[in-house]
């Protein structure tokens, strides 16, 4: 059924995509419409609105009783600068609805449910479609977040008017940056244990305000999603709140999923990547109290859909994506304690110099591999404006020396012209449609009954897990969140237990394990046997 499945699902998620990326009015109406022509197959709800008046989406997607059903919830925006997340959250909902005409399909959502949010920082991302462009990642809170008593007063300034905030170099012997031996666009830090010797100051773009000796630290953009999360937050750091969880957003998100125990993962469209490249059991990170480390059985877990994504996607290229502090990803591993998964979904290729003598002249060798050099070739070669050429200004904080604005354009790096994002969001459609198709689910086999005396009988059946990733997540093991699966015995009228437990639990099973549960039942009549978890399903 499966090879079937993903058959039709390849010529249906070939269909139409979107010619750009949406702000959040246009976003918000794309939605409503895939809800409307859904045939019931779609909910649309607004979870929660942010400190900027933008709602945060919930797209449901199943039939029946889709609460009853294993579910795997599909999170995109969870870093506002990152709009590729949100439409790659947006286009597997289009296109998931559009192959769900498909009896296939249709046979898949009628066991699965997707909830599927595809933007977690909406006002962040309205900055993509501002007048003035610059990378954003928090909300809307106003924040001190150089705790002078004052918020938002040191924000970015454009000092080419350009429309875009890039960066500012000033030459200066006191400086720790250079530029790269292989392109001189491309400032690094001076290596100093190299004997390297910095020749410039950087920073963002703008000018000192609060007269601090620090640029533009105080500007609008307040709390990051994806960095005040309760997962070893980063405490009095710029963005993460002054507690973990402390926005809206956060807390509705986070509401929400412990309100569906039948979410057994969570795939994240965010920087971090640990589908292209596993996590690793490290022992060492799982013996402490406090657990910052994959364990042992999830790490195997981690790489099974590792395998699964490669299946999908090519992960030639692919960026390390480590997680970070107070980040989303973890969260839902260490506190939520579901499998969860994370893909920036698009990254730029490397760029290779062509073997012809012409381009041997043209380019210097990349010797450290630098990632900006790399890319600033790979856009030229594709014909794409990524950088604002370095140009001299006159700037009032640096009145007797060199100073130029320039640099990568902002969102350039993580979203691509978004013609380019079509393939992956059909790649990426069928990763989750079999990541679906291998839900842990729980099944009743094997039933036998065997007649002993006194009308006596003994009742056995076999619990199996006949999918591919575990009823339990090893980290579950000590987290109320997560429930076991469970077996009741339903009598009849005139029947009597006098064996057995009425109601078994059971801790858990792996793919493809089973256990078996028995019955001495006194009278005659019908039993009924139950068993299931909410994220592996039931059998009656």
């Amino acid at each position: 059924m499966t090879k079937y499945l993903l058959l039709l699902l390849c010529c249906a998620v070939t269909g139409a995509f979107a010619q750009d990326y949406h702000n959040h009015a246009q976003l918000s109406q794309k939605l409503k419409s895939l809800e409307t022509s859904s045939n019931g197959l779609a909910r649309l709800q607004s979870i929660a609105k942010t400190a900027g008046g933008k709602d945060i989406w919930l797209m449901e997607i199943g039939s029946g009783d889709r609460a009853q059903h294993p579910a795997v919830a599909v999170v995109g925006g969870v870093e506002g600068s990152h709009l590729a997340s949100q439409e790659l959250a947006l286009a597997f909902v289009e296109k998931l609805l559009t192959a769900a005409r498909t009896d296939s399909v249709k046979q898949l959502l009628a066991s699965t449910t997707f909830y599927v949010f595809p933007n977690m920082s909406p006002d962040a991302a309205e900055q993509y479609f501002a007048k003035l462009k610059y990378e954003r990642s928090g909300n809307a809170s106003a924040t001190d977040d150089d705790r002078d008593g004052k918020v938002n007063e040191d924000g970015f300034e454009d000092l080419n008017g350009d429309g875009l905030i890039t960066q500012i170099r000033v030459e200066d012997p006191t400086g720790k940056w250079k530029t790269h031996p292989a392109d001189p666009r491309i400032m690094v830090l001076a290596n100093t244990e190299k004997g390297e010797q910095g020749t410039h100051l950087v920073f963002t773009e703008g000018i000192n305000n609060d007269k601090d000796a620090q640029f533009n630290e105080d500007g609008e953009g307040g709390i990051h999603f994806n960095k005040s999360l309760t997962f070893d937050p980063p405490y009095f750091t710029a963005g993460a709140g002054e507690h973990p969880v402390s926005e809206i957003e956060n807390r509705a998100l986070l509401d929400l999923l412990h309100d569906r125990p039948n979410i057994y993962t969570v795939v994240t469209f965010g920087p971090a990547n640990n589908l292209a490249e596993p996590w690793k059991y490290d022992r060492s990170k799982t013996t402490m109290r406090v657990i910052t480390g994959i364990l042992e059985n999830d790490a195997k877990q981690n790489k099974m859909v590792s395998d699964l994504y490669k299946k999908y996607v090519n992960t030639k290229d692919a960026p390390a994506g480590p997680p970070s502090k107070g980040d989303f990803i973890q969260w839902a591993y260490f506190h939520y304690a579901r499998l969860s998964f994370g893909t920036p979904g698009w990254w730029a290729p490397k760029f290779e110099i062509p073997k012809d003598s012409a381009a041997a002249k043209k380019y210097k060798v990349n010797e450290d591999k630098n990632a900006d050099v790399d890319f600033i070739r790979w856009a030229e070669k594709e014909g794409m404006d990524v950088f604002v050429p370095w140009k001299k200004i006159s700037h009032p904080d640096f009145p007797d020396k060199n100073v130029e604005v320039g640099g990568f354009k902002p969102f350039v790096k993580n979203n691509p012209p978004f013609k380019l994002l079509g393939k992956a969001a059909d790649d990426h459609t069928k990763f989750l449609i079999a990541l679906g198709t291998a839900r842990p689910e729980i099944d009743v086999v094997n039933v036998k009954k065997e007649a002993l005396e006194n009308g006596i009988n003994r009742i056995t059946v076999t619990v199996l897990n006949k999918g591919k990733l575990p009823v339990v997540p090893q980290i579950a093991n000590n987290n109320y969140w997560v429930k076991l699966a469970m077996v009741t015995l339903g009598l009849s009228k005139d029947q009597t237990l006098v064996g057995g437990k009425a109601i078994h639990q059971i801790n858990n099973l792996q793919a493809g394990e089973s256990t078996e549960v028995s019955w001495l039942v006194k009278g005659k009549g019908a039993v009924t046997v139950e068993a299931g978890a909410p994220q592996a399903g039931t059998k009656r």
